[in-house]
C-alpha cells in the first residue's frame, strides 16, 4: 500500500474540490532544505568580529545547537531558531514536526524550554489561511506537549510555505552540554533511528509504503525531552541533535570542537525499517541534501570499506532527529537503562579516541 496524505480545498473557479499535497508547494523538504555545510562556512566567514561579551558563553563560532547567555546566577538562557519547508503533506503534522525540531536544540544543550515564537512564511495566493492555521495549531500542540506557550510570532507572504519556531530555554550551567565535551574513551549513542530523509524522498517519488512513512512521521514528532534528563547524568560529556547535516556532519562538528576522533560502527546504527531503506535507496530515493552533505564534508570522513548505502545513510538529512551522546564509560550502564525506559535505542554506535599528529580530529567509519 502506498501512502501520500492530503486534504481538500474548494477551487475558487469551479467550486469543486481538488486534492492538494503540501510538499508540492516547496522545492525541498524539512531539514533537507538546509544550506550545505561548505556554503554555510563561506557565509559565516564574511561576518565581522563582534565585540566580546563575557556573558555570551556559546555563540555561532562553535557550531553548537543554540546560543547560551550567562545570567550570573548559575543558570543561562538558551536561544535558538529553526524553520523549514514541508516534509509531509498534512498541515497539522507539518507544524508538529517543525516545532519538535526547533525545540530540540534546547534539549540538546541540556536545557528546558520556556516559550516559543512562531515563524510563518505563506504563499497566500496558493494556499488558504485555513491551511496556515492548521500548521500553527500543529506547532501549538507540540509546544503544549513541551509544557511551554506559543507566545506570538511573525508571518510574511512567501513563494513557498515555511514554518518553524524561535525558542527560549534555560539551563543550569553545570548541566550545559556542548560539542566540545566529547572525551577520549567515551562511547557514542544515538537516541532515534536514521532514515527519515530517504523515506521522505520515497514519499515524493510515490513509492513509499504506509507503515514506513508512519514510522518516520512518528519519529519526527517525538520531542527530545530526554535531553534535559540525560544532562543530569554525570558522565554524559557531550550532546547534539542530528538534523540536516546528517549523523556524519554533526559527528564531525563534535569531533572538531572536542579535538578528538569519532569512530562510528556502521553495523550498529539504528535504522527505520533497514531492509526497506535499502530498497528505497536502490530505487534512487536519495535526498538532494544527502548529495550536498557528501560534497561538503565527504572527503573529510574516513569511509573505510563502507558501501554506498552506508555512506548515504550517514549523510541522510534528519528532520527532528535524535540526540548524539558522548558518554564516559562509567556512566554507560546508567545511560543504557535510561534509554531503555524511554524506548529509545540503547546500544552504543561507536567510540571516541584521541587525535594525534598522524590522526587529526575527525570521523572514521568502521564497516
Amino acid at each position: 500500500m502506498l501512502l501520500g496524505s492530503s486534504w481538500l480545498r474548494p477551487n475558487k473557479d469551479t467550486k469543486m474540490k481538488e486534492t492538494i499535497r503540501l510538499t508540492q508547494f516547496s522545492h525541498g523538504a524539512g531539514c533537507g532544505c538546509k544550506i550545505a555545510p561548505a556554503v554555510l562556512d563561506d557565509i559565516l566567514s564574511g561576518l565581522k568580529p563582534q565585540q566580546a561579551d563575557p556573558a555570551l558563553i556559546v555563540g555561532h563560532g562553535s557550531r553548537d545547537d543554540a546560543a547560551v547567555y550567562d545570567l550570573g546566577d548559575g543558570t543561562a538562557v538558551i536561544s535558538t531558531t529553526d524553520f523549514f519547508m514541508p516534509i509531509v503533506d498534512d498541515p497539522r503534522t507539518f507544524g508538529r514536526i517543525a516545532a519538535a525540531n526547533a525545540i530540540s536544540d534546547v534539549y540538546a544543550m541540556g536545557g528546558t524550554p520556556m516559550m516559543a515564537i512562531a515563524i510563518l512564511g505563506w504563499p497566500i495566493d496558493k494556499l488558504s489561511a485555513e491551511v496556515a492555521g492548521q500548521v500553527l495549531e500543529g506547532g501549538r500542540s507540540i509546544c503544549e506537549e513541551a509544557g511551554i506557550p506559543l507566545a506570538g510570532g511573525h508571518s510574511i507572504d512567501s513563494p513557498e510555505p515555511i514554518f518553524g519556531l524561535a525558542v527560549t530555554g534555560r539551563v543550569r550551567l553545570d548541566q550545559l552540554k556542548r560539542n566540545k565535551g566529547a572525551a577520549a574513551g567515551d562511547l557514542l549513542f544515538l537516541t532515534k533511528p536514521l532514515g527519515v530523509g530517504m523515506i521522505s524522498t520515497a514519499q515524493k517519488m510515490g513509492v513509499v509504503q504506509a507503515n514506513h512513512l508512519a514510522a518516520a512521521v512518528d519519529s519526527m514528532q517525538q520531542l527530545n525531552k530526554m535531553g534535559a534528563s540525560l544532562a543530569t547524568i554525570d558522565g554524559v560529556n557531550a550532546m547534539t541533535d542530528v538534523t540536516g547535516f546528517g549523523l556524519a556532519g554533526h559527528g564531525l562538528e563534535m569531533a572538531r570542537a572536542a579535538g578528538v576522533r569519532l569512530l562510528i560502527e556502521a553495523g550498529t546504527l539504528p535504522l527505520i525499517h533497514a531492509a526497506a531503506l535499502k530498497d528505497y535507496h536502490a530505487q534512487g530515493a536519495v535526498p538532494g541534501g544527502t548529495r550536498r552533505n557528501m560534497a561538503s564534508y565527504g572527503s573529510e570522513v574516513q569511509w573505510g570499506s563502507a558501501d554506498h548505502f552506508t555512506r548515504d545513510i550517514l549523510c541522510d538529512p534528519q528532520t527532528s532527529g535524535g540526540l548524539l551522546l558522548s558518554v564516559r564509560p562509567d556512566a554507560v550502564a546508567e545511560v543504557e537503562a535510561f534509554l531503555k525506559r524511554e524506548n529509545a535505542p540503547a546500544g552504543f554506535i561507536g567510540r571516541v579516541e584521541r587525535s594525534s599528529d598522524s590522526m587529526a580530529p575527525g570521523l572514521e567509519i568502521l564497516a
